[in-house]
């Protein structure tokens, strides 16, 4: 039977605005226009990197640069040095916007709630059931789920880089289920990455996938995790 419930955070619960929107907004801030075609040949090099936390994944991350991506969760300054890393490879017209841009993805604005979030979350609450937030991150999430009105129904964070464990190592499900004084058959552990988030089954957790699509082509995509409640 579940008796609490485990989140993934980016592609999960929420989701980070687009690469244009990502660098436009950071590019307005310093005062550069860049000319129109200048702009969508960022965003394509942007892209292709990888450069946007919880964005699209690199789609081929440089030899010098293969450690330091696969330990990026570990910790905030190897996360910090990953991005902004790539960033720089994507080739920007100023140096210094590496750092604006990773300080950028970091900002409440920067994140868009799925319309289901706040609803699921608030229907768990009235359940009984504790809900923990379990993610690969290099920074606290804390003030984003505050800003969006949702920390009030997060029992417990389990953040990568305050742990020193990432997904899908199931030490860090482990300390969640802990932490929401639960047994791991009793936790359904809810995320988008198979084999990340599928960790949690090496726990005998139950697991179920969402799709990581934008906002606006996912109303009703933690729907099945009630469905799923409602039949244990």
């Amino acid at each position: 039977m579940i008796k609490g419930v485990m989140f993934d955070f980016s592609g999960t619960l929420l989701r980070i605005e687009s690469t244009a929107e990502w660098l436009g907004a950071v590019l307005t801030s310093a005062g550069i226009r860049p000319a129109d075609d200048e702009f969508a040949d960022l965003v394509r090099r942007l892209t292709e990197y990888g450069a946007l936390p919880g964005g699209p994944a690199p789609r081929h991350v440089p030899t010098h640069l293969e450690t330091l991506w696969r330990e990026r969760d570990l910790s905030a300054g190897r996360h910090r040095a990953a991005y902004t890393a790539l960033a720089q490879e994507a080739g920007l017209p100023v140096t210094e916007l590496a750092q604006a841009l990773y300080d950028r993805h970091m900002m409440p604005a920067a994140w868009r709630t799925y319309p289901d979030t706040e609803s699921t979350l608030r229907e768990l609450r009235g359940r009984g059931l504790p809900v923990a937030v379990v993610s690969n991150i290099g920074w606290d999430l804390r003030p984003i789920f505050r800003a969006h009105g949702l920390d009030g129904l997060v029992d417990a964070y389990l953040l990568s880089f305050e742990l020193g464990a990432q997904k899908p190592d199931p030490a860090i499900f482990r300390v969640a289920c802990d932490r929401l004084g639960l047994s791991p058959a009793d936790v359904l552990m809810v995320g988008d990455d198979r084999i990340a988030d599928g960790g949690a089954q090496a726990l005998g957790c139950p697991v179920h996938f969402v799709d990581h699509l934008p906002v606006d082509q996912r109303p009703r995509g933690l729907a099945p995790v009630l469905g799923l409640l409602g039949s244990s």
